[in-house]
C-alpha cells in the first residue's frame, strides 16, 4: 500500500500534526527528573548523546550528593566524573558541572540565569539546553530541537533544512508560539513511541501514513524486498 502521493502544504500538515499528538499527549510531563531550575540545568546538561532514562537513573545519585551550586563545588570534578559515566562524556560534562555551578555562585547569587545569553554562555550549555531550560523551568516560550525533532521534521515535510537551527527557525514559523513548549515534548513522545530513528514502519505510523515524505515508504519497501529474498 503506497504513501501518501499529493501532500498538503506545511501549514496544513503542521495544524494536523498538532491535532494528533494533542489526541495522544494531552498531558506533557517533564521527562527528566528534577526539583529546580539547577537540577533541571544539570539534568538537560547530562542528557547530551544520553538517554534520558540513564539519566534519571544516574542524577538521583548527584543530587544526593550535591543538589545546588554550593554543594556542587565542594565535590570534585573526579567525584563528579565517577558518578556521572553512566551519562557518557563524563570528563567533559563533570568540568562543565563544576564550572558552571562555580559561575552560579560567583556571578548568580547560586540561581540560574533566567535569559538565553545567560544560560548560553555557561560551560557545556548550548542553545538546545538554554532553550529546555528557559521553557521547562522558567515558562518562556521555546522551541529546543534536537536530532530526533529534526528527524520527524523532515519525515513529516515540515523542514527541509540541514542542521537542527534551522529546523527549529521553520518549526516556530509553523506553529504558533503559545503551543512551542508542550509540542516539542508531544513530539519527542511521539517519535519514542511511534517514530524511532530504526525499523521504523511508515505505514503504522499515525503521522507518516499520511504526510510521510515519499522516500520513507521507499526505503521501507526497498527493505522488505530485501528481507524476502
Amino acid at each position: 500500500m503506497p504513501g501518501p502521493k499529493k501532500y498538503p502544504s506545511a501549514k496544513t500538515i503542521a495544524k494536523e500534526v498538532s491535532k494528533t499528538l494533542e489526541e495522544l499527549y494531552p498531558e506533557t510531563p517533564i521527562p527528566l527528573q528534577h526539583s529546580d531550575s539547577y537540577t533541571l540545568l544539570i539534568a538537560v546538561l547530562l542528557s547530551a548523546q544520553c538517554t534520558d532514562e540513564r539519566v534519571n537513573k544516574v542524577t538521583p545519585f548527584l543530587f544526593a550528593k550535591a543538589n545546588t551550586p554550593l554543594e556542587m563545588v565542594k565535590l570534585t570534578v573526579g567525584e563528579i566524573e565517577e558518578i556521572i559515566r553512566p551519562c557518557g562524556l563524563s570528563p567533559r560534562k563533570s568540568r562543565a558541572i563544576h564550572e558552571l555551578s562555580q559561575i552560579l555562585l560567583d556571578k548568580y547569587e547560586s540561581q540560574v540565569p533566567e535569559s538565553f545569553e545567560d544560560l548560553e554562555a555557561l560551560p557545556g550549555v548550548g542553545h538546545k539546553t538554554a532553550s529546555v531550560v528557559m521553557s521547562q523551568a522558567f515558562g518562556h516560550p521555546a522551541f529546543p530541537v534536537d536530532t530526533h525533532i529534526h528527524r520527524l521534521a523532515w519525515r513529516w515535510q515540515l523542514s527541509e533544512a540541514k542542521n537542527v537551527e534551522q529546523t527549529e527557525r521553520d518549526l516556530k514559523v509553523l506553529f504558533p508560539k503559545k503551543i512551542w513548549n508542550k509540542l516539542h515534548l508531544q513530539i519527542i513522545f511521539f517519535g519514542r513511541e511511534h517514530c524511532p530513528a530504526r525499523q521504523h514502519n511508515p505505514y503504522s505510523c499515525p503521522i507518516c501514513s499520511r504526510f510521510g515524505k515519499a522516500k520513507l515508504f521507499e526505503e521501507f519497501d526497498s527493505a522488505v524486498k530485501k528481507k524476502s529474498k
